[in-house]
């Protein structure tokens, strides 16, 4: 009987270069954890990515790996799904990569929910190209294309991907690696596309830029971890969301003494598209941020099964290429 693989075992022999602190690192791990937890073969799980310091990511993964062109990640990960649909796919793209020159790319993935795995890594900055501003920088944010602060109004990754028709929404954080494994666990078990927002440090471009909610001694009050049918409570269950029908927007409420009872909290439906738009447009400090799965569809059918039905079977020949190319596109009109 063959011994279960470990993390180790999807590590390569491949020097990780990155720079020492990156948050790519620990989602490294996150991921060959996960990819041990959930006994993914490395014959069949194939690791897809565009430009960017989150594209040496199929470097670094014992399994096949596909490192492409600028923003185009996404399609190859299209076609090689409809090509064998038994592979495990997984994205791996940046907030410049896949929302800026790939933003196109991605949106038809997500609308026609093809069965693989997005991982954005949201940075708000791009890296390899030495720190210019990227879709996701606040407006502001000063840098080498920017040098007066941008002007432009930020991208929100996850409002993006609702807005597409994605039909799984989550959130995680690099370097928290218990919750991070969850929501890539649950990703992956998800028939369709799965996009995963990760907040992810780049400790020499615009480092610290999320430490107002992923820091230790603020994480309570700025966070808050849906979990399906629980109620939405974070600061240790002191506070809450509740809806206000009035204004049709989220409160933050203080729950149990002085305050409002736990039955007014709003209970998170991760199969709601218009609360997870609420969840998502919360805006920091005066909210926290979501994290976790916060969008699931109840029921969708992957591209795949959709495009395989009334075909050949997956490998099998429909016919030859090259008696195609010589019927050539000629139509007889007839008279009359």
């Amino acid at each position: 009987m063959t011994a279960p693989l470990t993390a180790k075992d999807f590590a390569t022999d491949q020097e990780v270069r990155w720079c020492p602190g990156c948050g790519d690192y620990a989602i490294l791990k996150a991921v060959q954890k996960t990819l041990a937890d959930i006994g993914a073969n490395p014959d069949e799980t194939v690791f897809v990515s565009g430009i960017g310091c989150s594209s040496r990511f199929p470097y670094y993964v014992k399994s096949y790996g596909f490192h492409t062109i600028h923003g185009r990640a996404p399609a190859f990960a299209t076609g090689l799904k409809l090509a064998n649909p038994d592979l495990d796919v997984w994205v791996v793209t940046g907030d410049g990569d896949g929302l800026s020159i790939g933003g196109n790319h991605l949106l038809h993935a997500l609308r026609r929910n093809v069965n693989v795995q997005v991982l954005l890594f949201n940075n708000e900055i791009y890296g390899l190209t030495k720190g210019q501003y990227s879709p996701t920088s606040r407006i502001g944010t000063r840098s080498p294309s920017s040098p007066k602060g941008s002007i432009d109004a930020p991208v929100s990754p996850c409002l993006f991907a609702l807005g597409a028709g994605a039909k799984f929404i989550a959130r995680g954080i690099d370097t928290d690696a218990k919750h991070l494994g969850e929501t890539l666990k649950a990703a992956h078990a998800f028939e369709g596309a799965a996009f995963v927002e990760i907040f992810q440090n780049c400790i020499v471009y615009n480092a610290d830029v999320f430490s107002s909610f992923t820091e230790k001694k603020v994480a309570d009050d700025a966070q808050i971890h849906v979990e399906h049918g629980k109620p939405l409570l974070f600061a240790k269950g002191a506070k809450g969301l509740r809806f206000n029908p009035q204004t049709f927007r989220l409160e933050v409420a203080a729950v149990g003494e002085g305050g409002v009872p736990q039955t007014d909290i709003l209970v998170h439906d991760e199969t709601n598209p218009a609360l997870a738009q609420l969840l998502l447009s919360m805006p920091q400090p005066d909210f926290p941020v979501a994290l976790g799965v916060i969008y699931r569809a109840p029921a969708a059918a992957a591209f795949e099964k959709g495009f395989w039905a009334g075909r050949a079977r997956p490998g099998e020949r429909a016919g030859r290429v090259a008696d195609a190319l010589r019927r050539g596109s000629v139509w007889t009109k007839k008279a009359g």
